[in-house]
Formats: structure tokens, sequence, C-alpha cells
């Protein structure tokens, strides 16, 4: 018998159950049939973070705001890191702005903060921009 992770869906938020050797094989979701992986960060907020945060695939979740130099800076390396890091892992964003309660529930303090949660736990921190290289380097010795 194989080995499964529940991965959430990007698109509906749906867990679904993925045989890990069929992760890299462009999985649909069972609810919605879209792709489980989109090469992109999933906009995360209230009603939909539990879902991402508890699922067996890591997530990293980058905790910004608009008005924020170094997170408009880092936005588009977080972003091309989704297209080389996924189906290890799913890249989200919370705007702390507009999702005030996400950013007090995990003393976001400094912006932008990393955190990389795995069913249910936060398991790594980092706060600031970082070059491609060292954020793809911090995330896979992380998780």
């Amino acid at each position: 018998m194989s080995e499964t992770l529940i991965v959430t869906c990007p698109h509906c938020h749906r867990k679904n159950r993925v045989p890990v050797e069929k992760l890299a094989n462009d999985g649909k979701c069972g609810a919605c049939k879209e792709n489980l992986f989109s090469a992109q960060p999933i906009e995360l907020n209230s009603n939909n973070f539990d879902a991402h945060a508890t699922a067996d695939l890591p997530v990293v979740v980058d905790f910004w705001a608009p008005w924020c130099g170094p997170c408009r800076q880092f936005a588009p390396i977080f972003s091309q890191m989704a297209k080389e890091l996924e189906p290890r892992v799913h890249l989200a964003k919370i705007d702390t702005e507009a999702q005030p309660e996400l950013a007090g529930r995990f003393g976001i303090r400094s912006i932008p903060t990393l955190i990389i949660f795995k069913q249910g736990k936060e398991i790594a921190r980092m706060s600031g921009a970082l070059p491609a290289t060292q954020f793809k380097q911090w995330v896979l010795q992380s998780i």
C-alpha cells in the first residue's frame, strides 16, 4: 500500500488524499477537478487558512502588507519559488492589512515574515526578505 498525503486544493480549499508518488503528476481535486498545484502562491484568509495549515503538505506563508517596500521586492521571488518548490510544498500569502486577526494569531511583529506550517503546527519562521537561493535553501532545510 502506498503512502498518501492530505493536500488542500488551492481553488476550492477542500482536502484531498493523494499518493506520494502521484504528487508531481498534475493531480486534480476530487471536488472541483482543478489542479492541486498551480505554480503560484495561494491567497489565504481567515476562512481558508486552517484548511491549508492543517494539511500534510507543508505550506510556506508570506505575511506581508501592500505598503511594505521589502514585501513588494520579495513578491516576485516568492512567486517564482512556487514554480520551483511545488509539489514539495504549497506557497501562500496573507495580507496582514486585510487579515489582522491572522497576523495577531501568529504574533506577526515585522513584515515580511515567513512561516512554514505542517499538520497544524508551525515548523519554521523567518523574518525579512531573502534572496531566491537563500529562501529556497531555508524552505528545503525546514521541511
